[in-house]
């Protein structure tokens, strides 16, 4: 049930009806339907209801003092379809807050009774960032049909496979057939591509009661491009003041912008209170400008906290120049966002597997050091001078928990930078991917994943979305010159193999392959033994502070060791180059616990994972490692 105590900013109440959000249309417990939208420069607007015959009727919202305009329509209900007329006007425009949009962005809004469907997730209690996977997924390509009940029907695998926290990519609806859902214009309304709003809330129902939690991207920089009525209400949505690479960035701290800032703190809550979801994911908040005495993104979080009523919930954000007062506490002057994703582990990575390090990925080199120190301290960036942007880049992440970076191999913008989409494994030598793999899933910070890559998946994920013919010209065009920061990207020969984002066929081509978890036994296996270790050994998940050190033996070849009680540590050998002989060895952290001895219990060249079956011999005189190989180790009384 949805507390309808629960009031943001901006609230109004009519007799004892108390509004749950400050815009949009609202079902009364006692019948009929509550209308509130925010148009300050308009001198009168109604509402105009539509019929599937064609018919309409409509009813005059009343000015309020503060440039918002409401009503009470008794005889409207569920399913009824409506628009706004501003100020006589001939057009009629959809709701900006929307809870559905049956026909896209440019049709009708309809009226949704959140409390219609039947919860039955009552003992679920939400989650803690605290020995999470994520796993990011696109509903429209996850699956075949592309659709919540398809997604909803795999879940049980998801289980299986040991990931926790299922994050969706953005839902809010946009307008074409197909998209990644970074464009969309109804923040309010999950798009129609994937179903209804209660198929939506189905999926996540299904999921708490499978165990898995779920939390969903948010885009709050920007607007996408078609279908955005925001400014026919208000011109004070957006700012001049600022730019994003997508659009014109929202007015979080300029004149008339307290209304501006409860439309989005309301759609935060909106999506924990009517979905039940377990958190957000706020993307690119670098573009979320805010000069206020308490930024957006602390008021933010606090919404979701207190929209959780009992539940705990998860904020994650991402934050291209690693600023970490983002995941400080309220306290300490953050914040108290639970975790920041880690580009910083997935740039060092991606040079150790693939040797390219163009563009974004020229600051770094892929070797141990980095690896090392990633697994360690989060970001390798904080503070130091970054070439790449010739400015000084990050902050510092001592005295912060290691859960709270997500690290990752791959995810949807990184998959699709590579130019053609083409997963790591495709592109890197098979003995390498598997022991990152490793390191990946062992390392204390919170992994993740991206739809696909638990299997190696064949299947693309390159971008696509569909505007009409004038735009989707200027989409493609701005796709090839974003590209062409990588060199071997802006190569004519390699430009004219860049697949059009604007044809569906290439949407189509980016969904999963299922029937590749059995044709690619080995890599899912690899997948399910390591996150099996994760869960089984609290070790890879400490939440206490340098609990974990790690030392390089050369430039390929590095330790990490986690220190347990009662002389049970464990050692993660990983050998990036080829096979070595290691001798003399002056470190520290190679020497098992007094009276103990290493032995291996778990390798990557496992051959259940198409390995070659090599390991790692300590003699007297050195420790021979394979090559591009990861062992784990783990000391036993000798």
């Amino acid at each position: 049930m949805i507390p309808d105590s629960e009031v943001v900013s901006g609230e109004s109440s009519i007799g004892a009806l108390r509004r749950r959000l400050p815009v949009g249309a609202e079902i009364l417990p006692d019948g009929g339907a509550h209308f509130r939208v925010w148009a300050p420069h308009a001198s009168c607007i109604e509402v105009v209801f539509e019929t599937a015959a064609g018919a309409t009727s409509s009813l005059e919202l009343k000015k309020e003092p503060d440039g918002y305009f409401t009503a009470l329509a008794p005889a409207a209900g569920a399913g009824a379809l409506y628009r706004f007329r501003l100020d006589d006007g001939d057009s009629l425009i959809p709701d900006p807050a929307s809870r559905f949009q049956p026909d896209g962005p440019l049709g009708a809004s309809m009226i949704i009774d959140p409390q219609s469907f039947h919860w039955s997730d009552i003992e679920w209690k939400g989650i803690e960032i605290e020995r999470q996977v994520f796993y990011e997924m696109h509903i429209g390509t996850f699956t075949p049909e592309g659709s919540w009940k398809a997604a909803a029907a795999q879940l049980l695998a998801l289980k299986e496979l040991g990931v926790t926290v299922l994050e969706i990519m953005p839902v809010h609806d946009f307008c074409g057939r197909f998209g990644w859902g970074y464009d969309g214009v109804d923040f309010f309304a999950p798009t129609r591509l994937y179903g209804t709003p209660d198929d939506f809330r189905a999926f996540v129902n299904h999921a708490h009661g499978l165990g898995l939690a779920v939390i969903l991207d948010v885009v709050y920089n920007h607007a996408g491009p078609a279908g955005n009525y925001l400014k026919s209400f208000s011109k004070h949505y957006f700012t001049d003041r600022h730019t994003t690479d997508w659009g014109e960035a929202f007015n979080f701290d300029g004149q008339h912008s307290r209304p501006v800032r409860d439309f989005f703190v309301a759609n935060a809550g909106y999506w924990i209170e009517e979905f039940h979801l377990d958190g957000l994911r706020l993307d690119a908040t670098q573009n979320i400008y805010d000069a206020s005495k308490k930024h957006i993104l602390a008021e933010i979080t606090e919404r979701v906290r207190k929209a959780g009523t009992g539940r705990s919930t998860l904020i994650i954000a991402e934050n291209e120049p690693q600023d970490t007062v983002l995941i400080r506490s309220v306290e300490e002057g953050g914040y108290g966002i639970d975790a920041v994703w880690n580009d910083d582990f997935h740039h060092a990575a991606v040079v150790a597997l693939t040797g390219r390090n163009e563009a974004y990925y020229s600051d770094y080199r892929g070797n141990a050091r980095e690896l090392v120190s990633a697994a360690k301290w989060g970001f390798l960036y904080q503070g130091q001078h970054y070439r790449w942007q010739r400015q000084r880049r990050g902050t510092p992440t001592f005295g912060l928990k290691s859960n709270a970076f997500i690290n990752y191999l791959e995810n949807h913008d990184q998959v699709a930078n590579l130019g053609i989409g083409r997963r790591l494994h495709q592109l890197s030598h098979p003995g390498t991917y598997r022991a990152m793999t490793a390191l990946l899933l062992l390392s204390p910070q919170t992994p993740l994943l991206f739809q696909g890559q638990e299997f190696a998946a064949t299947a693309p994920f390159v971008f696509f979305a569909d505007h009409a013919k004038k735009l989707n010209h200027t989409v493609k065009k701005g796709r090839l010159e974003f590209l062409s920061q990588f060199p071997s990207l802006a190569n004519p020969n390699m430009q004219s193999r860049i697949p059009d984002p604007t044809d569906e066929s290439v949407f189509q081509s980016c969904r999963l392959d299922l029937s590749e978890r059995q044709t690619h036994r080995q890599a899912y296996q690899l997948h399910c033994d390591l996150l099996k270790l994760r869960r089984d050994k609290l070790v890879f998940d400490q939440r206490r502070p340098r609990r974990i050190d790690g030392a390089t033996l050369d430039d390929e070849t590095f330790i990490l060791r986690f220190f347990c009680d009662h002389h049970e540590d464990y050692l993660l050998f990983v050998n990036l180059g080829i096979d070595k002989y290691l001798t003399p060895l002056p470190e520290p952290l190679l020497a098992p616990p007094l009276g103990s001895e290493w032995r291996v219990i778990w390798s990557s060249e496992d051959p259940h994972y198409d390995g070659g079956g090599a390991l790692p011999v300590e003699n007297p005189e050195s420790w021979f490692v394979p090559g591009r190989a990861a062992f784990l180790f783990n000391s036993k009384i000798a």
